[in-house]
């Protein structure tokens, strides 16, 4: 049996899934926690991996592994590979102000252009303008940039910071040796994910300096690998470029044109997998690229699972019977639609906005029609984003022919039998699963032999399509 590692370093933990290259079968799984908080040391990252790699077993007979990991955060390092400050997260807003600068320096359309995004707080270029404008020594001893999964893929082969660092790599600070995707490398602000190059001018105008000399990771193609270096945890082993977490759990889903993928968690993503790149000026969807060779227009909402924590807090019950409780109501709960805007809303771009109960009679305020209007508002916000991804990719023939409802509000059979009357298209629930870990083993799987995997996803529900226009209809008559 032929075995093959997948690496999902999210913000709150880190997982290991190591499958069976024929079959995908999951063999074993370890996990350790990662650090709370919007900034880190990217050590606890290093030392999460090693304790997960051990808690699943250890890879000594793993042929191949990849690691997936949370998206846009900054891990600058300096000539020596020494990290020079704490990783700033992609949920750290402070540089918020620093977005703005650099679209008003560039403009948004152009930015659009020439990377597919545009600035927002959490991509990495505006992390950078921060670190430039409020800790100038720091930017001015940047010597390389990574993400966390690339520091962390360039730890598990060998390099790191030099002795006398406490944790020195047995290679060293070989800069040159950084690796990425051109997944995780369309988050930063600073590449385009058609024509697969950085762009120095605009990673210059972040750092307020000539980067020209600055290390950024080589990109890998999909099917490309690196090997891990004598005395590392990864030595011998093929490594497979790595990816951002949401391109890692499409592969995972075995996500393909035409499919769009719904993730209810604390916070919400509606992602496509599409053919062509999408560019949107509006800064509402980013034109992000994917791990296979495609691209992956994304949002994100703030505002998901946590609106049916608050409501069946509010109802005193569990998410059963929560879901009991809504689908005791009708479709549209007599007219009560709630707007879940409880904190703020990214999709849309309304920070200061806070939640909102229309439509309250005596007929229509109902323990039944609340359940269900916290679900209804919940998907409508997620069908919204849905538009906002169709309709920037309209011109290049983006369709959603198929939507794959994930994350642990999906598997409550309430969310999934109303998606099915929220979303005008087929919805299929996978079984629950570690699919950012499982892509990034896919990815290994395709490093190591060529071929991307063909493993079977298992559904838990498939609910008949059952569109019911008035849900949205009255949501969008109160948005």
């Amino acid at each position: 049996m032929t075995l093959v590692a997948g690496v999902d370093s999210s913000t709150q933990s880190c997982k290991v899934v190591i499958r069976d290259l024929e079959s995908g079968e999951v063999v074993r799984t370890g996990r350790a926690s990662h650090p709370d908080g919007t900034e880190v040391d990217p050590r606890h990252w290093w030392d999460a991996l090693q304790a997960a790699i051990a808690d699943a077993g250890g890879i000594s007979d793993v042929a191949a592994i990849a690691i997936g990991g949370q998206q846009h955060g900054m891990v600058a390092l300096d000539a020596d590979g020494a990290v020079i400050r704490p990783a700033l997260l992609w949920n750290d807003t402070r540089s918020a102000g620093a977005a703005a600068d650099l679209t008003r320096e560039v403009g948004a359309e152009e930015f659009a252009r020439r990377t597919g995004v545009v600035p927002v707080a959490s991509f990495t270029a505006t992390k950078l303008r921060w670190l430039a404008d409020v800790e100038p020594d720091r930017a001015a001893r940047v010597a390389a940039v990574a993400l966390p999964h690339d520091w962390l893929t360039w730890r598990l082969r060998g390099y790191g910071p030099a002795a006398p660092e406490a944790d020195a790599s047995p290679l060293g600070p070989v800069l040159g040796e950084l690796v990425t995707d051109r997944s995780d490398a369309s988050g930063t602000a600073y590449f385009d994910g058609e024509s697969g190059e950085y762009d120095r001018d605009l990673l210059s105008l972040a750092l307020r300096r000539d980067a020209s000399d600055v290390v950024l990771p080589r990109v890998l193609g999909p099917a490309e690998s690196v090997r891990g270096g004598a005395g590392s945890p990864a030595a011998g082993l093929v490594v497979g470029a790595g990816c951002g977490d949401n391109a890692g759990a499409a592969l995972g889903l075995g996500a393909a044109s035409g499919d769009v993928v719904v993730s209810i968690g604390t916070s919400g993503t509606v992602f496509a997998v599409t053919d062509a790149p999408v560019r949107d000026a509006s800064g509402t969807v980013a034109g992000f690229a994917d791990a296979s060779g495609v691209f992956l227009p994304l949002i994100a909402t703030l505002n998901a699972a946590r609106v049916l924590d608050r409501i069946a807090l509010l109802l005193g019950v569990d998410h059963d019977e929560l879901g009991r409780l809504a689908l005791a109501a009708e479709p549209g709960a007599a007219g009560l639609v709630l707007q879940p805007y409880f904190e703020g809303e990214r999709t849309p771009n309304l920070p200061d906005a806070t939640a909102t109960l229309f439509g309250m009679t005596l007929a229509s305020t109902t323990r039944e029609n609340l359940a269900r209007a916290a679900v209804e508002g919940m998907l409508a916000g997620l069908a919204d984003g849905l538009d906002a991804v169709l309709d920037a990719g309209r011109a290049h023939g983006v369709a959603a022919e198929r939507i794959l409802l994930v994350g642990g509000a999906a598997q409550n059979p309430a969310v999934a039998a109303i998606a099915a009357q929220v979303f005008d298209a087929p919805v299929v629930v996978p079984e629950p699963g570690e699919y950012v870990a499982s892509g990034a083993a896919a990815q290994a799987a395709w490093a190591l032999t060529g071929e991307r995997p063909a493993w079977p996803v298992a559904l838990t529900a498939q609910p008949p399509r059952d569109t019911r226009p008035v849900i949205r209809e009255q949501y969008a008559a109160h948005r």
